[in-house]
């Protein structure tokens, strides 16, 4: 038996056929507004424009979003830790793990849980559990665990030259650690630079609307996102996720055949930035290290959340840094 095969076109070496397909089912290029499309995996796809123009780049997040690279990191499952919220004033925790619709501290959480149990913390548990550390005052803007919390909440742990928070204390011991919050750090880092480059080439300061496609994408608050600085600031009304975008593309490829000419026009006009070659790259990584960003404002996140207080480098202690 025969059949014929389809493949969309690649937009470069990172950016491949499943990137085409996103842009063919979230449509930048029939809109007006400015719209940022993020397909999260361990390379971030990064389309950014609208009708007039197009830009793609890759972004190298690593695993972390994924659970990977983290101390009790798992993959989305049953009996991971999918939602974090911590009381500001007690540092106390409480959460949701996959296939229970209850919290931890509600009556019934463990019965709902007998047959899972608590396994690990997956990637929009660990982006939930450090943006709520970061605003319950327990990491610093920079990134760094606060040990002298410790004389507030015994979920504050020394661990080695670090601390720790204690998320879990249970079986397993679910700790989020310096080392995760660095592995965070890194990844969002570089997602919000590689966003940062093809604004700067587009000469824009702020987006429309961004698409938050892929499984991760799917999952995660965008409030949370954004309280990290995964993501430029936006509308967080015009902020969502889209699922498996690649594959809706992919469908209307292979039900439509118009479809196939116009991806194929589309992509033969997308701009591709290099973001390894790219000089100010390094320099933005460095400022979105910072929760949410070094020096980028977050007008709408702050509507709805508020931020710790900036505070200046002479106003917080000197720690060692490495080179």
């Amino acid at each position: 038996s025969e059949t014929s095969v389809y493949i969309p076109p690649c937009i470069a070496g990172h950016v491949g056929a499943d990137t085409a397909g996103v842009i063919l089912s979230e449509a930048p290029y029939q809109s007006s507004e400015m719209t940022l499309i993020v397909d999260v995996g361990t390379n971030a796809e990064i389309v950014l424009g609208n009708k007039d123009k197009l830009l793609a780049c890759s972004s190298p997040t690593g695993p972390a979003f994924e659970g990977a690279q983290i101390s009790s990191g798992q993959r989305a499952a049953p009996g991971a830790i999918e939602r974090v919220r911590i009381n500001p004033e007690t540092l106390e925790a409480r959460f949701r793990v996959i296939g229970s619709e209850s919290w931890s501290d509600e009556p019934g959480f463990e019965e709902s849980i007998a047959n899972i149990g608590i396994s690990g913390i997956c990637g929009s548990g660990i982006i939930e559990a450090i943006a709520e550390m970061f605003l319950s005052g327990i990491l610093s803007a920079d990134g760094v665990i606060d040990g002298e919390m410790g004389k507030k909440s015994k979920r504050i742990l020394a661990d080695g030259r670090t601390f720790s928070y204690l998320l879990h204390d249970g079986e397993p011991r679910i700790l989020v650690s310096q080392n995760d919050v660095r592995a965070i750090q890194l990844a969002k880092g570089a997602l919000y630079a590689g966003a940062r480059l093809l604004m700067d080439r587009l000469g824009i300061n702020s987006i429309d609307q961004i698409r938050l496609a892929g499984a991760f994408g799917s999952h995660i608050d965008v409030k949370y996102a954004m309280v990290l600085g995964l993501i430029p600031d936006c509308d967080l009304d015009k902020v969502t996720p889209v699922g498996n975008a690649a594959g809706t593309g992919a469908r209307i490829a292979l039900l439509n055949l118009p479809s196939r000419k116009e991806i194929e026009q589309v992509v033969a006009g997308v701009e591709k930035v290099e973001t390894a070659t790219e000089p100010a790259f390094q320099q933005h990584f460095v400022d979105a290290m910072a929760f949410p960003h070094k020096t980028a404002a977050y007008p709408n996140l702050e509507k709805v959340v508020v931020l710790p207080a900036k505070t200046s480098e002479s106003n917080t202690p000197h720690r060692r840094r490495r080179r």
